[in-house]
Parts: C-alpha cells; structure tokens; sequence
C-alpha cells in the first residue's frame, strides 16, 4: 500500500529543510558580519584617536623643534606610524593560518 502524502506535508517538509539548510547558516554569518563591522569601527576609532594624539604630542610637547622650516616633520612622523599600523594590521589579516 502506498503512503499517501498531501500537499500541506510536503510544503512543511520543504519549510522546515529551508529552517534547517538556510536560515540557521544565515543567522550565523550575520552574527559573523556584525562583530566584524564592530571591530572595525573600534579599529577606526581607535586609530584616529591615536594618530591624532601623536600628532597634537609632537606638535605641543616638543617645544620649538618642529617650527619653521620643520613644521611637516610632525604629519609626515603621525603618517608613517599610521602607514606601519595599518601595515601591521594588512599582514595579520592576510596571513594564513596553520
């Protein structure tokens, strides 16, 4: 005798696979998405705060070094602690894992 399956069992048959194939990975990946754009906000922020406070330490506290002709040497200093930054970061998120 052959089961006899309506159309109302196959469609929660095919909806509760779609919970369980789709949904389910989807809700991780956005979990995923939402701590990685958090951190790279705070990431952001974080190094704004810091290239700016290391521009405002050489401009004020280094007394009459960096005036006159020298008053570039503070950005250009500020640009490539942030270039190393930021380059430190690039190969950390590039590098393979073992």
């Amino acid at each position: 005798m052959a089961d006899k399956t309506g159309p109302g069992e196959i469609y929660d048959l095919v909806k509760s696979y779609a919970k369980q194939e789709i949904i389910g990975p989807l809700g991780g990946a956005g979990r995923w998405l939402g701590f990685g754009l958090l951190g790279s906000f705070l990431l952001m922020f974080g190094l704004t705060s810091m290239s700016l406070a290391l521009l405002r330490a050489l401009q004020e506290e280094t007394g009459s070094t960096f005036t006159g002709n020298l008053s570039w040497a503070p950005h250009t200093i500020t640009l490539g602690a942030i270039s190393i930054v930021i380059g430190a970061m690039v190969t950390r998120i590039t590098r393979r894992s073992l």
